[in-house]
């Protein structure tokens, strides 16, 4: 049984994490089609680039996708390898194949982000690399904080 219409199947639910982001941004990930956070693109998005074709149409799991009935143009990640940590990678690749336009990112980006710092980061040109490692200092606060909650080790 799916969670939700929008993650119909173990790939779906395993790229969302890295897909969700998508949301925040005027490309899609895919709602509309039957490979919901499976796939990503945009009409404007470059055919060379992304040769990878979809049309939105409302289903079940979005009356009212981005690019209804328009020809998007991006890629197809059923096939890529399973992730065992969070992507940014396919996010960056496509804000500079888009040309690193302002208009790239909408309000929603920062609420699934948290903060502006993340968008900040990407306008910047930082590596994903560059962004895993700026992560560190609070990841290792918080593992420190968490230890005394642990019951077992």
């Amino acid at each position: 049984m799916k969670p939700s219409p929008n993650l119909p199947n173990d790939i779906a639910i395993n790229r969302y994490p890295s897909l969700c982001f998508f949301e925040g941004t005027f490309v899609s990930a895919g709602r509309g089609t039957e490979m919901q956070f499976q796939i990503f693109g945009a009409p404007s998005l470059a055919s060379e680039k992304y040769p990878f074709q979809f049309t939105p149409q409302a289903n079940e799991g979005a009356k009212y996708p981005k690019f209804k009935g328009e020809l998007c143009f991006g890629k197809d990640l059923r096939t890529s390898p399973r992730l065992d940590k969070l992507n940014l990678e396919w996010l960056i690749e496509a804000y500079v194949v888009n040309g690193k336009k302002k208009e790239f990112f909408n309000d929603f980006f920062t609420k699934l982000a948290g903060t502006k710092k993340l968008q900040k980061q990407i306008e910047q040109g930082l590596s994903y690399q560059e962004i895993r490692e700026s992560w560190k200092e609070g990841l290792t606060q918080y593992d420190k904080m968490r230890q005394g909650y642990l019951l077992y080790d």
